[in-house]
């Protein structure tokens, strides 16, 4: 086979809050193909950013609050078979994803929530774990588990090459 894998490099951040004595994590719903799913504020890496910077446009975009990476919570690999319309066979899509923690910031008023996303909620981790047929991804329970476990990366664990930054030619 000639085909060259090329997945899809997305960005998340896993934002925990204490209310009230309960941990809860900020998630986003959204209007998917496939009806409402929740998923950790998250996106695909845009050209010309490295994924600290995607994920801090991400957050912003979808819910609105500025966020500041500190410490990656995992890189995770995850597969599925979509029908696409045009297409006969099942388009076979691999995301690579980069999860965040860090410190959430300041919340912009007025600023409009990213195409498709209907709001942001605050949920437990067992309300999370009892929600999976609503995910958009199995990695948002991943990448919650790990975060709840304690599992932290040094941001310096990632190298971006500065040509990544320049203009298209």
């Amino acid at each position: 086979m000639n085909t060259r894998w090329k997945p899809n490099v997305t960005v998340a951040a896993v934002i925990a809050r204490d209310f009230d004595g309960v941990q809860k994590f900020l998630l986003v719903e959204e209007a998917t193909r496939d009806g409402l799913k929740l998923n950790n504020p998250a996106g695909h890496l845009d050209p010309g950013e490295d994924p600290i910077h995607g994920c801090r446009r991400e957050t912003l975009e979808e819910t609105a609050f500025h966020f500041t990476p500190t410490a990656l919570v995992g890189v995770y690999l995850s597969r599925f078979e979509r029908l696409t319309p045009g297409h006969e066979a099942p388009q076979d899509i691999t995301y690579l994803r980069f999860a965040f923690c860090g410190e959430l910031g300041e919340q912009v008023a007025g600023q409009p929530l990213d195409h498709g996303i209907v709001r942001t909620l605050w949920l437990s981790a067992d309300e999370i774990r009892a929600c999976t047929h609503m995910h958009r991804s199995p990695l948002l329970l991943s990448c919650m588990e790990d975060y709840l476990a304690g599992k932290r990366y040094p941001l310096e664990l990632l190298t971006t090459d500065p040509s990544v930054y320049l203009a298209k030619p």
